[in-house]
C-alpha cells in the first residue's frame, strides 16, 4: 500500500469538494509526528487544524477514552443522560471568560456550535439580523457559510445564503483597515440598511483563523461590547480555533477586558474526538425551548471523557505558558529569517497561533505563490504546514503545544531551509 495508489482510489471514491492539503496518507501518529502508510515520518505543524493541541494520542486522553469505552459509547444525552456531560459543562462554565452565571450545550462540530449560537441569540432577542466580519470563517453549513466572510472556496456555487447577514471590514493594519473603519461600516449599516433594533448578534473571531490569523484589536472588541450593550445585541466570540491554550490562555477572550455573551468552541476541546460546545450567559442560553437545542451525537460520552482529560493536561502541563514560550521562539526565528527575505511582510499572533504573511519583495501586493511554495517545499522536507488568508499568502503555524523541544528545533531548521530554498529559486 502506498500514497499514490490510495490517491487514485480517493479520486474515484470521494467527492471532489472535499479538499486536501497533502497527498500523504496517515498510518499512525504520536504527539507532533505522523508516519504515513509508506513509513515516512513527518513533523506535524497543522495539528489537524488546531485540534490536537495536546498532541496526537496524549496518554491521558487515550486512557480516558479507553476507560469510557469500558462503560458505554452512546446513549444520547437527551434520552439517557450521563454525569460526565454535566461535569464538563460545569468546567466550561467556570473556564469561559465572563463574571456571570453561565450554561452550556454540547454539539458535535464547530459549525454546529455557531449555528446554535445564532439560534440562541435570536431566541433571546426576538430579532433576526446578524453582523459578521470580512475574512471571518464560521463553518460550511448554510448559516456558517453566510457568516463566513470569504466566497472562495466556501460559498461559491451553493446558491443564496441565509438572509439577514451583514458583513463589515475586519481591522488589519497591514491592509490599511482600522478599527475606526470597521466601526464606521457598522454605523453606516445602521444608517442605510439595518435598524439596530433588528440585530440579534454580532459574531467575530478574537483571532481570525482561515482569514489570516489577524488578532482582533482591543479597541475593536471594546467597541463591539459597547455597541451590543447600547442596542441590546448579543456578542458572540467564535473561539473554535483559538480555544484551549492555543493563544497562550485557555480562551483568547481572556486577553481583553470585556467578555462575550456567548462563546463557541470545538477543535482543541476533545484532543481529536468530535466535540463542540456553546457556553454563555445563563439567561440567554435558557431562551430556547426544551428540544430546541441538542443533537443525537451532541456530547458523545467518548468525546466528553477526552475533553476532561484535555482540560487536565492543559492545567497539569501548563500548556498556556508553553504556548507563549513556543510562540516567542518561533517569532524570533522568523524575525531572523526576515532580515534576508523581504517577502516576509508580517509575523504575528498570540501564544502559539502564529502566522507569517508574504508579499512581493517590494511590498506592493500579496504573494500567494511564495507562501504556497514554502508550504510545498517544507512538505518535501517532511514538515507539514498550512496556508490561509483572504489572499492565500499566509503560512500559519499550529503545531501541538506539547511538541518536544528537539522536534520543534528540527522543524524550525526545516522551515528556515524551505524559505531560503524558495527565495533562492525565485531570485
Amino acid at each position: 500500500m502506498n500514497n499514490a495508489d490510495i490517491a487514485i482510489r480517493r479520486d474515484n471514491t470521494i467527492a471532489r469538494g472535499v479538499g486536501m492539503m497533502t497527498q500523504i496518507y496517515a498510518d499512525r501518529a504520536e504527539n507532533a509526528e505522523i508516519w504515513d502508510v509508506e513509513g515516512n515520518r513527518y513533523i506535524d505543524f497543522a495539528a489537524g487544524i488546531a485540534v490536537v493541541n495536546t498532541g496526537h494520542r496524549h496518554p491521558k486522553v487515550i486512557a480516558a477514552v479507553h476507560e469510557q469505552l469500558g462503560r458505554f459509547t452512546h446513549t444520547c444525552h437527551q434520552v439517557v443522560p450521563y454525569e460526565n456531560y454535566i461535569r464538563l459543562g460545569e468546567r466550561l462554565n467556570e473556564a469561559v471568560p465572563g463574571e456571570f452565571d453561565k450554561k452550556t450545550v454540547f454539539v458535535t462540530t464547530g459549525a454546529e456550535a455557531v449555528e446554535n449560537a445564532i439560534k440562541v441569540a435570536r431566541a433571546a432577542t426576538g430579532r433576526q439580523a446578524v453582523i459578521a466580519f470580512g475574512g471571518g470563517f464560521h463553518g460550511r453549513t448554510f448559516m456558517g457559510m453566510a457568516l463566513t466572510g470569504k466566497v472562495q472556496p466556501y460559498k461559491a456555487g451553493f446558491g443564496t445564503m441565509m438572509p439577514d447577514v451583514y458583513h463589515v471590514p475586519f481591522p488589519v493594519d497591514l491592509h490599511d483597515v482600522s478599527t475606526k473603519d470597521a466601526m464606521t461600516a457598522i454605523n453606516g449599516l445602521f444608517k442605510s440598511d439595518l435598524d439596530p433594533a433588528r440585530v440579534a448578534a454580532i459574531i467575530f473571531e478574537p483571532v481570525q483563523g482561515e482569514g489570516g490569523f489577524y488578532p482582533a484589536p482591543a479597541e475593536l472588541v471594546q467597541n463591539i461590547r459597547a455597541l451590543c450593550d447600547q442596542h441590546g445585541i448579543v456578542m458572540i466570540a467564535d473561539e473554535v480555533q483559538t480555544g484551549f491554550a492555543r493563544t497562550g490562555s485557555m480562551f483568547a477572550m481572556s486577553r481583553y477586558d470585556v467578555a462575550a455573551d456567548l462563546t463557541t468552541m470545538a477543535k482543541g476541546l476533545a484532543g481529536g474526538l468530535p466535540l463542540a460546545a456553546l457556553t454563555g450567559k445563563a439567561e440567554i442560553m435558557d431562551a430556547a425551548n426544551p428540544g430546541g437545542l441538542g443533537g443525537t451525537y451532541g456530547g458523545n460520552p467518548l468525546g466528553v471523557a477526552a475533553a476532561h482529560a484535555v482540560l487536565d493536561v492543559i492545567e497539569e502541563e501548563d500548556l498556556c505558558a508553553r504556548a507563549n514560550e513556543l510562540g516567542s521562539r518561533l517569532k524570533q526565528r522568523l524575525q531572523a529569517i526576515r532580515a534576508d527575505v523581504p517577502e516576509i511582510a508580517d509575523i504575528r499572533g498570540p501564544g502559539f497561533m502564529i502566522a507569517c504573511e508574504f508579499n512581493t519583495a517590494d511590498g506592493s501586493a500579496p504573494n500567494a505563490d511564495f507562501a504556497n511554495a514554502v508550504r510545498a517545499e517544507a512538505l518535501t522536507r517532511n514538515l507539514i504546514l498550512l496556508t490561509c488568508g483572504t489572499y492565500g499568502n499566509v503560512v500559519r503555524f499550529l503545531a501541538p503545544i506539547t511538541v518536544q523541544d528537539a522536534i520543534f528545533a528540527e522543524a524550525l531548521d526545516i522551515l528556515e531551509a524551505s524559505i531560503n530554498a524558495v527565495k533562492g529559486a525565485k531570485a
